[in-house]
């Protein structure tokens, strides 16, 4: 025996490596114990072991996000049948699992007056802290008046916090994930006198415009999906609170709409393909232009030099990270993302920062010119620059963590096409507060730079010198600079109407290529030769 095993160690590593995988097969297709463990039953005195277990199986799929499920027809039918048949003593009996709970309730019809079933009376240590509240209430309508004089039905009541048994071929987004439903035994409830009410707590900005009631209708076909529908659901809006009033029984949820205006989906491709490229081009110019910046700096203080490299820096910082939200953001790892996606804000500000220092500095060389003597001036400016931003991620993780995370970019019909590791859904105040209002700011500070400056342009060439020229080039190129850093930027704010899809193509092209815009005046600029004594920035601050 022993020649054999290590003859068969030696000699044949496929047949051991191919006994492993099939033993790990034959181990993953067994009932797992972990989930069986998992899942609690609230009336441990009956024997109900097999619906357990069923309960327990499909636990254990959604867990695994319902990759055993692939190509296999959804098994809650078959698992409302089972739960109807089986016979207890009690009023009730009940499965409790992390991502499924199982209700099943004896009525008596000639006595049933309606049930309202909560999700506190049901919650356990395990599912306390991963379950959001809901309720469902039944009317005493449930029960056809002419099956009254029946002695017992059964009602059916699940819960998942799941939307991957319900892939309606465009991954809607459910709220909360939350799927509600409830059958009764051999009977197909429609058409009720009185509406069933579903109710979804959340903690989230919801009205009619962005959030909706609808209930699962299967696929007519074999291996068809099935879609979501409104179609006879009324959806009210309450204070944190969603009201469902629908008029039969199935699976119900509240569907997340896009509230924002959308991205179409046949220039979403395009645009991540553009944002890409433009951003490996922008990383590796300001990476290059840096590095040869270091390389070959002159002793002289040059400070508007060092502005443009700390803005070089930044800019390096976006492109990197906005290339790395993407990948990341399919790791499924949460600290990951969220780091991130902290991260890519970090840059973003950083970016917008020293926007706005470059055309503080541009105000001070050539309004003030030689009045300011600021000292350690570009220490100053850094610790602004990179410090102010820092300050206020660091705040933000501090004092509201889940504001980052996994963000998915909607198209117009629906379809989650793009993922990344960015601000989340439930924090868009952050958003608009520190990206869109920061970035409002720099850019209309810019615009009053550059408006200022051009009319000193104009000033300037009606008293034409021998230094004229000299002064005109410089001119010019600070200009085209504040240009660039500025004011390409207010695109962002076109993305209504008819400028939608211009303004994406435009700020897509402009600002992922902007790295590679500065190398290209940079290199310009250093082709040019420089007569100057010395640099105006270096006689005005030290």
């Amino acid at each position: 025996m022993c020649y054999m095993w290590s003859s068969t160690r030696r000699d044949s590593p496929l047949r051991t490596g191919l006994f492993l995988y099939l033993a790990a097969l034959l181990l993953q297709q067994a009932d797992p114990i972990g989930a069986q463990e998992r899942c609690q039953v609230a009336k441990p005195e009956a024997k109900n072991e097999s619906s357990k277990n069923m309960v327990a199986d499909t636990d254990d799929y959604m867990e695994k996000g319902c990759r055993a499920w692939r190509g296999k027809p959804v098994g809650l039918k078959q698992l409302e049948r089972a739960l109807s048949r089986r016979s207890f003593q009690e009023d009730n009996f009940t499965v409790i699992c992390p991502n499924i709970q199982a209700l099943v309730f004896r009525i008596q019809p000639m006595k049933f007056r309606g049930l309202n079933l909560g999700s506190e009376s049901i919650q356990t240590k395990s599912t306390r802290n991963k379950s959001t509240q809901h309720s469902i209430r039944f009317p005493a309508a449930l029960v056809p008046k002419g099956r009254r004089t029946l002695a017992e039905m059964k009602l059916v009541c699940v819960y998942l916090n799941t939307r991957c048994l319900f892939q309606d071929g465009k991954n809607s987004s459910l709220l909360n994930d939350d799927i509600l439903g409830a059958t009764l035994e051999n009977s197909s409830v429609t058409d009720l006198s009185e509406p069933v009410e579903i109710r979804f707590w959340h903690n989230e900005r919801l009205d009619n415009s962005n959030a909706i009631c609808v209930f699962w209708v299967e696929g007519t076909e074999n291996g068809s999906l099935g879609n979501w529908s409104s179609a006879g659901c009324e959806t009210i809006h309450q204070d944190k609170v969603v009201l469902c009033q629908c008029k039969h029984l199935t699976y119900f949820a509240v569907l997340l709409k896009i509230s924002s205006a959308p991205i179409d989906e046949a220039i979403l491709a395009p645009l991540t393909y553009i944002s890409m490229v433009g951003c490996s081009v922008s990383a590796a110019a300001s990476l290059l232009t840096i590095l040869h910046y270091l390389a070959t700096r002159k002793k002289s203080r040059d400070y508007t030099t060092k502005i443009h490299m700390n803005l070089l820096g930044a800019l390096f910082l976006l492109n990197v990270s906005f290339l790395l939200s993407g990948p990341l953001a399919s790791v499924h790892a949460t600290w990951l993302c969220r780091g991130t996606a902290a991260f890519l804000q970090y840059s973003l500000l950083c970016c917008l920062t020293w926007m706005a220092i470059e055309g503080f500095h541009l105000y001070l060389l050539l309004i003030k010119v030689y009045n300011v003597y600021i000292s350690r001036y570009v220490l100053k400016l850094c610790a602004v620059g990179w410090g102010l931003p820092a300050l206020a991620v660091v705040s933000i993780l501090t004092f509201k963590e889940e504001a980052y995370g996994l963000h998915i970019i909607k198209t117009d019909t629906g379809y989650n096409n793009a993922t990344m590791c960015w601000i989340t859904d439930k924090a868009q105040d952050v958003h608009y507060i520190l990206n869109v209002g920061y970035a409002g700011i720099t850019v209309l500070f810019n615009m009053v730079i550059l408006v200022t400056v051009t009319r000193m342009l104009r000033k300037l060439r009606s008293n034409m010198n021998s230094q004229t020229e000299r002064v005109k080039k410089d001119l010019v190129t600070v200009l085209g600079l504040t240009c660039l850093l500025g004011t390409t930027w207010a695109l962002a704010f076109l993305s209504f109407s008819v400028f939608l899809i211009p303004q994406l193509i435009l700020f897509t092209i402009i600002n992922s290529l902007l790295g590679f815009f500065i190398c290209l005046w940079y290199c310009t600029i250093r082709r040019q030769p420089d007569t100057s004594p010395s640099t105006g920035s270096s006689q005005m601050t030290k």
